[in-house]
Protein backbone atom coordinates (compact mmCIF):
# COMPACT_ATOMS: atom_id res chain seq x y z
CA UNK A 1 0.00 0.00 0.00
CA UNK A 2 1.78 3.12 -1.22
CA UNK A 3 2.08 6.08 1.12
CA UNK A 4 1.50 3.80 4.10
CA UNK A 5 4.19 5.50 6.14
CA UNK A 6 2.73 8.97 5.63
CA UNK A 7 -0.77 7.69 6.31
CA UNK A 8 0.39 6.01 9.50
CA UNK A 9 1.98 9.22 10.65
CA UNK A 10 -1.15 11.24 9.93
CA UNK A 11 -3.47 8.72 11.59
CA UNK A 12 -1.91 9.35 14.96
CA UNK A 13 -0.47 12.81 14.55
CA UNK A 14 -3.79 14.37 13.65
CA UNK A 15 -5.66 12.78 16.54
CA UNK A 16 -6.00 15.37 19.28
CA UNK A 17 -3.45 14.97 22.02
CA UNK A 18 -1.90 11.79 20.73
CA UNK A 19 1.46 13.46 20.03
CA UNK A 20 1.65 13.90 23.80
CA UNK A 21 2.30 10.15 23.85
CA UNK A 22 6.02 10.80 23.46
CA UNK A 23 6.09 12.82 26.68
CA UNK A 24 3.85 10.36 28.47
CA UNK A 25 6.08 7.47 27.47
CA UNK A 26 9.13 9.34 28.72
CA UNK A 27 7.53 10.08 32.10
CA UNK A 28 6.29 6.52 32.54
CA UNK A 29 9.65 4.96 31.73
CA UNK A 30 11.45 7.46 33.96
CA UNK A 31 9.29 6.45 36.92
CA UNK A 32 9.46 2.77 36.03
CA UNK A 33 13.26 2.79 35.91
CA UNK A 34 13.52 4.63 39.22
CA UNK A 35 11.25 2.03 40.82
CA UNK A 36 13.24 -0.80 39.25
CA UNK A 37 16.53 0.74 40.44
CA UNK A 38 15.14 1.03 43.97
CA UNK A 39 14.07 -2.59 43.95
CA UNK A 40 17.37 -3.84 42.55
CA UNK A 41 19.38 -1.70 44.95
CA UNK A 42 17.52 -2.78 48.09
CA UNK A 43 17.55 -6.41 46.95
CA UNK A 44 21.33 -6.29 46.48
CA UNK A 45 21.82 -4.53 49.81
CA UNK A 46 19.65 -7.11 51.61
CA UNK A 47 21.65 -9.97 50.10
CA UNK A 48 24.95 -8.32 51.03
CA UNK A 49 23.69 -7.73 54.56
CA UNK A 50 22.60 -11.34 54.91
CA UNK A 51 25.99 -12.59 53.69
CA UNK A 52 27.86 -10.37 56.11
CA UNK A 53 25.72 -11.11 59.15
CA UNK A 54 24.96 -14.79 58.65
CA UNK A 55 27.28 -16.82 60.84
CA UNK A 56 28.59 -13.87 62.87
CA UNK A 57 28.35 -13.68 66.65
CA UNK A 58 29.42 -11.31 69.40
CA UNK A 59 30.11 -12.74 72.83
CA UNK A 60 29.74 -10.32 75.75
CA UNK A 61 31.29 -11.11 79.14
CA UNK A 62 30.05 -8.83 81.91
CA UNK A 63 31.57 -8.75 85.39
CA UNK A 64 32.07 -5.91 87.85
CA UNK A 65 35.50 -7.28 88.75
CA UNK A 66 37.90 -6.55 85.85
CA UNK A 67 40.15 -9.48 86.80
CA UNK A 68 37.25 -11.94 86.86
CA UNK A 69 35.94 -10.50 83.61
CA UNK A 70 39.27 -10.90 81.85
CA UNK A 71 39.67 -14.45 83.17
CA UNK A 72 36.19 -15.40 81.95
CA UNK A 73 36.88 -13.80 78.58
CA UNK A 74 40.10 -15.81 78.27
CA UNK A 75 38.24 -19.04 79.01
CA UNK A 76 35.61 -18.19 76.41
CA UNK A 77 38.27 -17.35 73.83
CA UNK A 78 40.03 -20.69 74.37
CA UNK A 79 36.71 -22.55 74.16
CA UNK A 80 35.81 -20.78 70.92
CA UNK A 81 39.15 -21.47 69.27
CA UNK A 82 38.82 -25.17 70.04
CA UNK A 83 35.19 -25.40 68.93
CA UNK A 84 34.33 -26.88 65.51
CA UNK A 85 32.43 -24.53 63.27
CA UNK A 86 34.39 -21.44 64.33
CA UNK A 87 36.34 -19.76 61.53
CA UNK A 88 37.76 -16.76 63.38
CA UNK A 89 37.88 -15.40 66.94
CA UNK A 90 38.85 -11.80 67.65
CA UNK A 91 38.79 -10.41 71.19
CA UNK A 92 38.08 -6.68 71.15
CA UNK A 93 40.62 -4.80 73.22
CA UNK A 94 39.54 -2.62 76.12
CA UNK A 95 41.27 0.42 74.65
CA UNK A 96 39.25 0.02 71.44
CA UNK A 97 36.03 -0.36 73.43
CA UNK A 98 36.75 2.77 75.43
CA UNK A 99 37.28 4.73 72.24
CA UNK A 100 33.93 3.48 70.95
CA UNK A 101 31.92 4.41 74.05
CA UNK A 102 33.76 7.62 74.93
CA UNK A 103 31.45 9.89 72.84
CA UNK A 104 28.49 8.68 74.94
CA UNK A 105 30.00 7.89 78.37
CA UNK A 106 32.85 10.38 78.48
CA UNK A 107 36.55 9.91 79.16
CA UNK A 108 35.91 8.06 82.46
CA UNK A 109 34.34 5.09 80.68
CA UNK A 110 35.82 1.84 81.90
CA UNK A 111 37.22 3.39 85.07
CA UNK A 112 35.78 2.82 88.52
CA UNK A 113 31.97 2.82 88.45
CA UNK A 114 31.81 2.46 84.64
CA UNK A 115 33.19 -0.98 83.81
CA UNK A 116 33.13 -2.10 80.21
CA UNK A 117 32.30 -5.70 79.31
CA UNK A 118 34.70 -7.86 77.35
CA UNK A 119 33.60 -8.41 73.75
CA UNK A 120 34.67 -11.19 71.40
CA UNK A 121 33.80 -11.18 67.70
CA UNK A 122 33.24 -14.63 66.20
CA UNK A 123 32.93 -15.72 62.58
CA UNK A 124 31.38 -19.15 62.01
CA UNK A 125 31.96 -21.53 59.13
CA UNK A 126 28.19 -21.80 58.76
CA UNK A 127 25.08 -20.37 60.38
CA UNK A 128 24.07 -23.86 61.53
CA UNK A 129 27.03 -23.97 63.93
CA UNK A 130 25.64 -21.15 66.09
CA UNK A 131 23.74 -23.29 68.68
CA UNK A 132 26.74 -25.55 69.40
CA UNK A 133 29.08 -22.56 69.66
CA UNK A 134 26.70 -20.74 72.01
CA UNK A 135 26.53 -23.82 74.22
CA UNK A 136 30.35 -23.98 74.36
CA UNK A 137 30.48 -20.31 75.37
CA UNK A 138 28.02 -20.82 78.23
CA UNK A 139 29.94 -23.82 79.50
CA UNK A 140 33.07 -21.68 79.67
CA UNK A 141 31.28 -18.68 81.23
CA UNK A 142 27.63 -19.22 82.30
CA UNK A 143 26.96 -15.47 82.52
CA UNK A 144 28.30 -14.71 79.03
CA UNK A 145 25.84 -13.35 76.49
CA UNK A 146 25.85 -14.48 72.86
CA UNK A 147 24.37 -12.05 70.33
CA UNK A 148 23.72 -13.18 66.74
CA UNK A 149 24.17 -10.30 64.31
CA UNK A 150 21.46 -11.63 62.03
CA UNK A 151 18.95 -11.56 64.90
CA UNK A 152 19.35 -7.92 65.85
CA UNK A 153 19.48 -6.84 62.22
CA UNK A 154 16.35 -8.84 61.32
CA UNK A 155 14.05 -5.75 61.43
CA UNK A 156 16.35 -3.99 58.96
CA UNK A 157 16.35 -7.01 56.66
CA UNK A 158 12.56 -7.17 56.79
CA UNK A 159 12.26 -3.47 56.03
CA UNK A 160 14.56 -3.79 53.01
CA UNK A 161 12.56 -6.81 51.81
CA UNK A 162 9.42 -4.69 52.15
CA UNK A 163 10.99 -1.91 50.07
CA UNK A 164 11.98 -4.43 47.42
CA UNK A 165 8.44 -5.80 47.28
CA UNK A 166 6.94 -2.32 47.07
CA UNK A 167 9.32 -1.40 44.25
CA UNK A 168 8.39 -4.56 42.34
CA UNK A 169 4.70 -3.79 42.82
CA UNK A 170 5.26 -0.22 41.63
CA UNK A 171 7.02 -1.50 38.49
CA UNK A 172 4.02 -3.71 37.79
CA UNK A 173 1.55 -0.87 38.36
CA UNK A 174 3.50 1.48 36.09
CA UNK A 175 3.71 -1.16 33.36
CA UNK A 176 -0.04 -1.75 33.60
CA UNK A 177 -0.70 2.00 33.53
CA UNK A 178 1.47 2.34 30.42
CA UNK A 179 -0.49 -0.39 28.67
CA UNK A 180 -3.73 1.33 29.62
CA UNK A 181 -2.49 4.65 28.21
CA UNK A 182 -1.45 2.95 24.96
CA UNK A 183 -4.84 1.27 24.60
CA UNK A 184 -6.71 4.51 25.25
CA UNK A 185 -4.52 6.40 22.76
CA UNK A 186 -5.04 3.78 20.09
CA UNK A 187 -8.79 3.70 20.61
CA UNK A 188 -8.91 7.48 20.41
CA UNK A 189 -7.00 7.41 17.12
CA UNK A 190 -9.29 4.72 15.75
CA UNK A 191 -12.41 6.68 16.67
CA UNK A 192 -11.09 9.92 15.20
CA UNK A 193 -10.04 8.25 11.94
CA UNK A 194 -12.83 5.73 11.65
CA UNK A 195 -13.85 7.10 8.24
CA UNK A 196 -10.29 7.02 6.93
CA UNK A 197 -9.85 3.44 8.07
CA UNK A 198 -13.09 2.41 6.34
CA UNK A 199 -11.80 3.93 3.09
CA UNK A 200 -8.50 2.08 3.57
CA UNK A 201 -10.44 -1.15 3.96
CA UNK A 202 -12.39 -0.41 0.77
CA UNK A 203 -9.07 0.06 -1.04
CA UNK A 204 -7.93 -3.37 0.10
CA UNK A 205 -6.06 -2.67 3.34
CA UNK A 206 -6.33 -5.41 5.96
CA UNK A 207 -6.72 -5.05 9.71
CA UNK A 208 -3.12 -6.17 10.14
CA UNK A 209 -1.88 -3.39 7.84
CA UNK A 210 -3.87 -0.81 9.77
CA UNK A 211 -2.56 -2.23 13.04
CA UNK A 212 1.01 -1.89 11.78
CA UNK A 213 0.51 1.84 11.22
CA UNK A 214 -0.56 2.37 14.82
CA UNK A 215 2.02 -0.07 16.10
CA UNK A 216 4.83 1.79 14.32
CA UNK A 217 3.69 5.17 15.60
CA UNK A 218 3.42 3.96 19.18
CA UNK A 219 6.81 2.23 18.91
CA UNK A 220 8.42 5.47 17.70
CA UNK A 221 6.82 7.43 20.55
CA UNK A 222 7.95 4.82 23.07
CA UNK A 223 11.47 4.77 21.63
CA UNK A 224 11.92 8.54 21.63
CA UNK A 225 10.11 9.30 24.87
CA UNK A 226 11.38 6.21 26.61
CA UNK A 227 14.93 6.87 25.46
CA UNK A 228 14.92 10.41 26.87
CA UNK A 229 13.17 9.35 30.08
CA UNK A 230 15.46 6.37 30.45
CA UNK A 231 18.63 8.45 30.07
CA UNK A 232 17.41 10.92 32.66
CA UNK A 233 16.50 8.08 35.02
CA UNK A 234 19.94 6.49 34.61
CA UNK A 235 21.56 9.83 35.38
CA UNK A 236 19.46 10.26 38.52
CA UNK A 237 20.23 6.70 39.67
CA UNK A 238 23.96 7.20 39.09
CA UNK A 239 23.93 10.48 41.02
CA UNK A 240 22.01 8.97 43.94
CA UNK A 241 24.43 6.03 43.99
CA UNK A 242 27.40 8.37 44.27
CA UNK A 243 25.73 10.32 47.08
CA UNK A 244 24.95 7.14 49.02
CA UNK A 245 28.53 5.93 48.58
CA UNK A 246 29.86 9.26 49.88
CA UNK A 247 27.89 8.95 53.12
CA UNK A 248 30.32 6.35 54.42
CA UNK A 249 27.51 4.23 55.86
CA UNK A 250 28.10 0.49 55.51
CA UNK A 251 24.35 -0.14 55.32
CA UNK A 252 23.36 2.68 52.96
CA UNK A 253 26.51 2.19 50.92
CA UNK A 254 25.26 -1.30 50.14
CA UNK A 255 22.24 0.13 48.31
CA UNK A 256 24.15 0.25 45.05
CA UNK A 257 23.68 -1.41 41.70
CA UNK A 258 25.87 -4.24 40.46
CA UNK A 259 26.85 -4.62 36.82
CA UNK A 260 23.97 -7.02 36.14
CA UNK A 261 21.55 -4.47 37.63
CA UNK A 262 22.76 -1.78 35.22
CA UNK A 263 22.36 -4.23 32.35
CA UNK A 264 18.77 -4.92 33.40
CA UNK A 265 18.05 -1.18 33.56
CA UNK A 266 19.54 -0.69 30.09
CA UNK A 267 17.26 -3.41 28.75
CA UNK A 268 14.14 -1.70 30.08
CA UNK A 269 13.74 0.94 27.29
CA UNK A 270 13.73 -1.58 24.38
CA UNK A 271 11.50 -3.92 26.39
CA UNK A 272 9.24 -0.94 27.11
CA UNK A 273 9.02 -0.11 23.40
CA UNK A 274 8.21 -3.71 22.45
CA UNK A 275 5.55 -3.91 25.15
CA UNK A 276 3.90 -0.69 24.00
CA UNK A 277 3.97 -1.77 20.34
CA UNK A 278 2.49 -5.18 21.16
CA UNK A 279 -0.25 -3.55 23.24
CA UNK A 280 -1.06 -1.15 20.38
CA UNK A 281 -1.27 -3.98 17.86
CA UNK A 282 -3.53 -6.05 20.09
CA UNK A 283 -5.78 -3.07 20.85
CA UNK A 284 -6.15 -2.16 17.15
CA UNK A 285 -6.94 -5.68 16.01
CA UNK A 286 -9.41 -6.20 18.85
CA UNK A 287 -11.16 -2.90 18.22
CA UNK A 288 -11.37 -3.40 14.44
CA UNK A 289 -12.73 -6.93 14.88
CA UNK A 290 -15.56 -5.61 17.02
CA UNK A 291 -16.48 -2.42 15.21
CA UNK A 292 -15.47 -2.63 11.54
Amino acid sequence: MSGGGETGTRVLDEAGGLRAMTGIMGIMLFLLMLAAALGLGTLGAARTLDRRLAGRLTVQVVDGDPAARDAAAERVTRALRSSPGVARVRPVGQAELRRLVEPWLGSDAGVGALPIPALIDVDLTGEGAAPAVAAAVRRAAPTARVDRHAAWMLPVSRFMALLTGLAAALVGVLAAATLAVVVLAVRSGLDVHRGTIEVMHMLGSTDIQVARLFQRRIAIDALIGGGVGGLIALGVVWLLGRQLGALGSELLGGVTLARRDWILLLLLPPAFMLLAAAAARRAVLGHLARTL
